[in-house]
């Protein structure tokens, strides 16, 4: 087996590859030699088909087997001989295209070699975490939050019209063609005008309704109304009007928190004030990660292959133009052009990617199956009804896990990095550390 480098320019490798017929020939024999005990053949006992019977019958079929084999192997033997790592799959393809039985096989494979990372020493990357306290007025903010979404409601004063957002208590009985209908009546019913839940048209028949007046309302239901015999059907709905009530924010006290699980209200104050710090370290890291990345951008400088950069930057070209197209949801659309500032952004990440790899590499930094379980079940919960069937999916599908396993291997790399790393802390302020987070959309 012959290997002759035919292109050695920046990462860009290329190699002709010749197997002699000779060689060809010798595989087929070989692997014809494996099977000959297990071959069983009209006129021979099992294993003693001659070796050319054999050639003669299954030599063609065998022959495709063992040039791949062999040219596989002559690959594998380069790159470990050469300890260059393909960016992507190589490119593998025959010369001799009027290739036949007898004549030597020649081959091209060529590939863009991953470069050489440098070694960076991770002490002497300085980075700021910026830390933030759950403070009274954060709490207090947040305790008002939940008071409004658990909002109560109190009668307005006699006399007083329904607004949008009332709660308006009422008697009603639903008729078609001046039949009542089967579920089409109710008592003390309790309806907050604006929230959708009736037939389209129906609450906005009530704005101004007052406590003890009678109201008739007209609708039509839709067509696509779920039981069939009112489909597409006008109604009329006879209402007595008992109550309208203004919606008011709960209390803050002992009632509310229970609402929410705890014990009492010192008890909501210290859940809240853990979950904003939490909220707050999550923010604090991205910001810390970015610094981080950013630091290594300026340390390392080394080649690229171009096609890693050329797939990064179509991928963010793509992207970009989906965020500004949000009405497109396939890829029905023209073709897409990169800039010099998507290439520039490929670069970086190319670079930073390569880098993080490497580093995570040689500190054997691993996503367990634990990990990687946590992260489908996440995944998993943005399609209700469907978990087992995406979990499913992603178990058979390489691919898909290998987008899930690498934000993961990247975030413990970065974490081991600023294990390294000389971190100092920095208390600030809520509206500081919004206004950082805010920054990195803005780079």
């Amino acid at each position: 087996m012959q290997v002759n480098e035919t292109l050695n320019e920046g990462l860009k490798r290329g190699y002709a590859i010749k197997l002699t017929a000779a060689e060809l020939d010798a595989k087929v024999n070989e692997k014809l030699a494996e099977a000959q005990p297990d071959v069983e053949m009209k006129g021979f006992r099992k294993g003693k088909v001659p070796l050319a019977l054999l050639k003669k019958q299954f030599g063609q079929r065998v022959m495709g087997e063992a040039m791949q084999e062999s040219i596989d192997g002559a690959m594998n033997e380069h790159f470990e001989k050469t300890g260059d790592r393909p960016a992507m799959q190589p490119e593998v393809k025959m010369t001799n295209e009027d290739w036949k039985e007898g004549d030597d096989v020649e081959v091209s494979m060529t590939y863009e070699a991953l470069p050489e990372i440098p070694e960076v020493d991770l002490s002497k990357i300085k980075l700021e975490k910026l830390v933030v306290k759950a403070d009274d007025a954060a709490i207090d903010e947040a305790l008002a939050n939940l008071a409004e979404n658990a909002q109560d409601f109190k009668s307005r004063k006699k006399g007083a019209k329904a607004k949008d957002g009332d709660q308006v208590v009422m008697d009603f009985v639903g008729k078609v063609d001046g039949e009542a209908f089967e579920g089409g009546a109710a008592e003390d019913y309790p309806l907050v005008l604006g929230s959708n839940s009736f037939i389209p048209g129906f609450e906005e028949q009530l704005v101004g309704v007052k406590a003890g007046e009678e109201k008739t309302v007209t609708v039509n239901f839709p067509e696509n109304y779920q039981a069939e015999h009112l489909k597409g059907k006008e109604a009329t709905f006879d209402c007595t009007i008992k109550d309208v009530k203004e919606p008011v924010a709960a209390e803050i006290n002992d009632e509310l928190a229970t609402k929410f699980g705890a014990e009492d209200l010192d008890a909501l104050k210290k859940q809240i004030a853990k979950r904003l710090e939490a909220e707050y370290a999550g923010a604090s890291r991205a910001v810390m990660k970015r610094g981080l990345l950013d630091e290594l951008d300026k340390m390392v400088s080394f080649d690229l292959p171009p096609s890693l950069v050329e797939a990064e930057a179509g991928q963010i070209a793509h992207q970009l133009w989906h965020e500004d197209n949000p009405d497109v949801q396939g890829h029905d659309h023209p073709e897409i052009e990169t800039t010099d500032e998507h290439k520039k952004l490929a670069e970086r990440r190319v670079r930073l990617g390569l880098l993080l790899a490497e580093i995570g590499q040689k500190a054997e930094v691993q996503v367990s199956d634990a990990e990687m379980t946590q992260a489908i079940m996440n995944q998993a919960r943005q399609y209700p009804g469907q978990e087992r069937q995406f979990f499913e999916f992603v178990q058979q599908n390489q691919q898909m896990q290998q987008q899930l396993r690498a934000p993961l291997f990247e975030d413990k790399v970065v974490d081991h990095i600023a294990e390294q790393a000389k971190v100092d802390e920095k208390e600030i302020s809520k509206d500081e550390l919004q206004k950082a987070v805010e920054a990195l959309d803005d780079e």
